[in-house]
């Protein structure tokens, strides 16, 4: 009896709640947008307290308004270069600029319009910088700059590829950023370095898994025009490019002129002693009968200049730095030596104008300051921002031949 009262009541229990449920209205949650609240308020008032604003100052530069300059890219004798395109946030201009370089020699060897992958030689460059590393048990630079001859040396080594084949930007990502890349590579370094873990096949397993993440793997084969071809093949058999037609031209006093010799500059990371240093005058004699002649140029050397406008798109050196009849081999040695001059960008020559009796010069550049304004990818430099800032220059053997030569003569007395 007491158990059928306990069921009966259970039943009747159940029945009510059921009742009251079924009159409830249901209340339903939603995604909304965090708002500031008064909290945030006293954050930012202790932030502005601890952390006052500081007077921004003003950059001392030239003023570029009275400056005869080139207007538009159409002032000037040009030869074929592909479209620039921007490094994003990657310290690679020296991959980019000679890339471009070699892209505008197989059109004007072979009349074949090329894109080549920047980033291809980017990622073998960071394996060797890395073999390096473990060499020289830590004491080799692994930063993210190079030189122009870093590419003739990593396409000798591995070749090269079309960049469809190997464009290596992440999901969603409109410009490279190899921030995060670089970090990460450089923090497994240093505990590499702090452990004495000098393991080279380990090392290089996890540089490369790293790489892999954030470019991708590099291609073992490409298949071109409906042809496949290693990376090597693709370089010798369909671009015909040979490297070792590609001569860097120097001009710095701490060497010997008329000898090869090494460019001193954290860039220079391997110690390449294959620069070929000459005095001024031959240089920039060689540059402008190399342009003049139709061929293009990989530069290197300094952008940091009250001269040098990214809104004006133009770089010249002001009377108030030296007058342009005073620059010579001391005025550019001085400020190399100082540390005024650094090797801090490499740019694409591909164009000459004379205006008014004076010779500018066309530049392709990857920097995103080139994109500020004004057609996008394009600077302007006078005659005497590369005499006195552009240190060094990779060109055709044949546009230098008279050079050459003399060096040849140099080498034999």
């Amino acid at each position: 009896m007491k158990y059928s009262i306990l069921i009966f009541t259970c039943i009747i229990v159940s029945l009510y709640y059921s009742n009251i449920t079924a009159q409830v209205e249901k209340d339903k949650g939603i995604f909304v947008e965090p708002k500031k609240g008064f909290y945030d308020q006293i954050l930012e008032a202790t932030k502005e307290f601890n952390n006052p604003p500081k007077e921004k100052k003003k950059e001392f530069r030239v003023d570029l308004s009275e400056i005869d300059a080139p207007k538009s890219v159409d002032e000037f004798t040009k030869y074929w270069y592909d479209d620039p395109i921007s490094q994003g946030n990657s310290g690679t201009c020296w991959s980019f600029s000679t890339t471009s370089f070699f892209e505008s020699e197989v059109y004007r060897q072979q009349h074949i319009k090329v894109k080549l992958s920047e980033i291809y030689t980017v990622y073998w460059e960071y394996v060797e910088k890395a073999k390096r590393f473990v060499e020289e048990r830590g004491n080799s630079l692994f930063e993210e700059g190079s030189e122009a001859n870093a590419v003739k040396r990593i396409y000798k080594e591995y070749g090269i590829v079309p960049e469809e084949d190997y464009a290596c930007m992440l999901q969603g990502q409109k410009f490279p950023d190899h921030s995060i890349m670089i970090k990460e590579m450089n923090d497994y370094l240093n505990h590499v370095k702090g452990t004495n873990a000098w393991d080279s096949d380990e090392v290089l397993r996890v540089i490369k898994s790293i790489l892999k993440h954030y470019l991708g793997e590099p291609p073992a084969q490409v298949t071109v025009e409906g042809k496949t071809y290693t990376p090597k093949e693709y370089l010798t058999n369909y671009l015909k490019l040979n490297m070792d037609d590609y001569v860097d031209i120097l001009s710095y006093m701490q060497k010997p002129y008329w000898e090869q010799a090494e460019y001193e500059v954290p860039d220079n990371w391997w110690h390449n002693a294959d620069y070929y240093n000459v005095p001024l005058d031959d240089f920039m004699n060689a540059l402008n009968n190399a342009i003049k002649n139709g061929y293009t140029m990989a530069l290197g050397g300094d952008v940091s200049e009250p001269g040098y406008d990214a809104w004006h798109k133009i770089a010249i050196i002001p009377t108030f730095d030296i007058p342009s009849q005073y620059i010579d081999e001391n005025a550019r040695e001085f400020r190399f030596n100082n540390k005024t001059t650094t090797d801090d960008h490499g740019i694409h020559l591909v164009g000459y104008t004379n205006k008014n009796g004076v010779i500018w010069y066309l530049i392709k550049d990857s920097g995103s300051g080139s994109r500020n304004t004004g057609p996008a990818g394009y600077y302007f430099y006078r005659e005497d921002y590369v005499k006195l800032k552009m240190m060094d220059f990779m060109v055709h053997k044949d546009a230098v031949k008279d050079l050459l030569s003399k060096f040849k003569v140099a080498l034999n007395q």
